[in-house]
This record gives structure tokens, sequence and C-alpha cells, in this order.
């Protein structure tokens, strides 16, 4: 077995009487939480209450987190029920393939190592969307006999009806998009026992493999559950004992009590949907995010209202758009060129760049910030302007730091050298790294500003400026005696 996939099985350990307990309450709640769920997808009932063990047995075991409960939620319900083609002679087959197909894209980004990419997700994206996936409607059906029988028995299993991977790709990697976001607010929110952080690659590999085994055993699909986590949890769950334990009593119940549950009054469950909704609401986290600032409320705010009006998929989507757009704004304006004066023997010290650029004065500009292409407007606002009477000067440009710089910042770059040329002045660039050397050679722009005015970056802190410096001073000295 790959060691990616053996690490999870090593933290199954025997059950604790924590663990026992919880793993009872968590089994017992599940098998109407089941049957409820799968008929907010619009399935027969019973493949949401198969989504959960399978989930449960399968994701206990292999997720990086040791606490988490995979099984149905209710924001993939609803994705599921908007899916056509599960319901007719073919449905099992077809609910078949789109769990298997959610399962894979889950497991290929895991094997991707994309659980990196969480972090794109801002908190207050997830905040509103778990917020709003906590106030989704609940049921009201008299009894699940009057719907679908609740089988005595362990479902076979079943082949997935390939014919239908066309149309049901799309449905799963929206599936699989939700249920890894609302996973990673898990792995975020809930360290393992030891007071590390799960692996969010790891959880995204379990949660796929729970998928493919819940698939072909005619569950529903799966992820990572924050009102199922919430419930082991608050039961006093530590390890992966708790949701094995929970999977071993909901086969108990299917196997001696399984036409029993039939007559669970649903009315019942959507008073249980309502509360482990109550559970799921952070009030305390939305208000963290409330008073951080207005961008950040505004984001939280419109993911929670596209959250309850649209498809959840284009919800997240929507809010981490909007993240960005607005953090590509706000960087772009929060650029600061400032001068550093040097003193001799002494620390250098910052003030405001000169409005013009003096004849025959050097002068040391530091810019902070992002240097992208929409900050290049900004920086370029801000540096001296270049005026006939500049003659002589040299303006030394630091870039320690900066890792990157675009084709428009660049061009900016040449533009200002071209201004100091034509005023007889000149531009030397200091701390220049590898990789932004490298582009500068291979746009030509290390050409038009001379590599002799180019200096690397080196590990000691002021060398390069110190060289830059020097070569002012030949420029300098250069232009007097012609």
């Amino acid at each position: 077995m790959p060691p990616r996939l053996r690490r999870p099985l090593a933290g199954v350990r025997s059950p604790s009487s924590a663990d026992l307990r919880a793993g009872l309450v968590k089994g017992l709640v599940s098998v109407p939480d089941g049957l409820a769920t799968g008929l907010l997808a619009g399935l027969n009932p019973v493949a949401g209450l198969y989504g959960y063990l399978f989930g449960a047995l399968a994701g206990a075991v292999s997720t990086s987190s040791v606490i988490m409960s995979v099984q149905g939620t209710s924001a993939m319900a609803v994705i599921v029920a908007d899916t056509p083609g599960l319901r007719g002679p073919d449905g099992p087959r077809a609910l078949a393939t789109l769990v298997v197909l959610t399962g894979l894209f889950m497991l290929a980004a895991g094997l991707a190592r994309l659980g990196s990419l969480v972090r794109y997700v801002p908190n207050a994206v997830l905040t509103g969307f778990v917020n709003a996936a906590a106030l989704l409607p609940g049921l009201g059906v008299p009894d699940l006999a009057s719907v679908a029988e609740v089988p005595q028995s362990l479902p076979p299993p079943v082949l997935p009806l390939l014919s239908t991977v066309p149309d049901l790709l799309i449905p799963a990697a929206s599936l699989a998009f939700v249920g890894l976001v609302q996973g990673a607010v898990i792995a975020q929110s809930q360290p393992n026992p030891d007071g590390r952080y799960p692996d969010a690659s790891g959880d995204f590999r379990g949660q796929g493999i729970a998928n493919i085994v819940a698939g072909i055993l005619r569950g529903m699909p799966v992820g990572g559950s924050m009102s199922g986590t919430a419930i082991v949890v608050a039961a006093g769950g530590r390890g992966r004992a708790a949701n094995l334990v929970a999977a071993g009593v909901m086969i108990l119940v299917i196997l001696l009590a399984g036409p029993i549950a039939g007559y669970i009054a649903l009315p019942a469950l959507s008073a249980l949907l309502m509360l482990i909704g109550y559970r799921t609401f952070k009030v305390d986290q939305a208000l963290m995010v409330w008073r951080t600032g207005k961008t950040q409320a505004t984001i939280m705010t419109i993911t929670f209202v596209l959250t309850l009006l649209v498809p959840m998929q284009y919800a997240v989507l929507s809010g981490v758009g909007i993240s960005v757009i607005l953090f590509v704004a706000r960087q772009s304006n929060r650029v600061t060129v400032v001068r550093w004066v040097l003193e001799p023997h002494g620390m250098p010290h910052e003030v405001e760049p000169p409005r013009e650029l003096a004849g025959g004065d050097v002068v040391v500009l530091t810019p902070y910030g992002s240097l992208f292409f929409a900050s290049a407007g900004v920086f370029e606002s801000q540096l001296p302007e270049v005026v006939p009477e500049s003659a002589g000067a040299v303006v030394v440009l630091r870039l320690r730091g900066k890792e990157e710089l675009g084709s428009t910042f660049i061009r900016t770059i040449v533009r200002y050298h071209e201004r100091l040329g034509a005023a007889g002045s000149w531009l030397v660039l200091s701390g220049v790294g590898e990789r932004v050397r490298r582009q500068l050679a291979s746009t030509g722009a290390l050409d038009v500003l001379g590599a002799d005015n180019v200096y690397a970056a080196t590990p000691r802190i002021g060398e390069s400026l110190q060289a830059a410096l020097r070569r002012a001073e030949v420029l300098q000295g250069r232009a007097t005696a012609e």
C-alpha cells in the first residue's frame, strides 16, 4: 500500500470509553439523519443511510483528520437533487457513477497535493458558506415507510453506468468542490488530539476513497461533515475509533431494526436537522469577520446570501472571485515608495521622495508592497519627476525581496530609465534577485538598462546597495570629466 494511504491507518487504535460513547451517539443519530439527507437529495432515503455508513467506515481509516465525520451533507444533497438521470430503472447505477466520479475527483486532488489551495479560500467566504448551509430547509413527510422500505440487510455492490459519465462530470466536479471546501473548514477549525492540524491533501484523499466505496455500495455522495464532526466532538470522541464505532452501530441498527426505522416520523427528523444546523451556525466567527473590516464583512455577506439563493458551488466560487478582485484592488493601492537617506556610519532613515529630481543628486528609493501589474501605475506616480534641471542625477532603485516582476512593471522601469536618460541622468538597480534578473534579460530590459547598472542581491545586507552607490559615483564622475 502506498505510504500516503497507509499513514492514516496507523492512527486506528482500540477505542477508549469516550470514543465508544461518541460512536454510539453518532451511530444512533446517523440512521435517521442519513435517511433524511437521502430524501433531501431526492433519492431513495436508503441511499443516504448507506452514504453515512460507508462514508463513516472508509473515511475513518483514510482521512488525515482523526475526528472528521465523512457522510452525506445537506449542501451536497441540494446538488444531487438538481442532477438529472438519477431516478428511474438505471438510477442506482447512475448514482453509483456520480458518487465514484466525485470520489475520483477528490482522490486526484489529494494525490496532486492541492490541499494547499485551501488557503486561497478566505475565512470570510468559509464563514458565510457555513452559516448559510446551517439554514438549509428541513423536511415534512409523515414517515419513511410511506416513501421507501428500509431493508434489513447490507447492500450488494453495483457497477457504475459508463454511458452516463459525460453527463455527470460537471455535477461530480461540483460535488467534489463543495465536499472538499466543507472538509477544509473542519481541517482548519478542528485540530487532531496531538494539537496539529490535519493535512488538507490527506483529507482530500480520504474523502475520495470514502466516495468510491460509498458509490459502489449504493450510497449517496459524501464529504467532510461539519455537523457530524460536531456531534462526535460534543460526545467526547477523540480518535478514529469513534467513527468506526458509529459505523458498527449503524450496521447493527440496519440488520436488527431496519423495518422499525421506517416508522420514524420525518417531522422529528426535520427537528433533528434544525438542531444540527443551529449547532453548525458560527455566530462568534461571523462577528469576528464582521469586526475585521468592511471588506471582509462584505465578502461574508455576499457569500451567505448567494449560498441561500444559488447552487452552492457557484456561491463559493463567487465569494472567492470577489475576494480576489478586492484583494488586487487593495494591494495595488498599497505600494509605497520611500527615500533612504544614508548617514555616514549610521543606519538609513526613511523620508518621502522628492517631488522633482534635483540635478547632480543621488536618490535611493525603496518600494514597499507587491509590485505587480495593477500596482505599476501607483508606483510610477510616486517616482520623482524628471525635469530638464535633473541632469547628472542618479536614482538607485532597491528591489531586494522582490521575487518576480510582471511585464507591466518592467515596462514602467524602462520608461523611467528612458526619461532619466533624456535628461542626462541614470537609473541603477540594486538587490536584484536571480529570478528578476532572468526576467530583465529575457525581456531585453537588461540590455536597455545596461548590465553594469544592475546589481544582484547578496546574502550580506547592504552590499548590493553599496555597489550601486559606487556605480553612481562613477557615472557622475564620468559626466563631469566629459
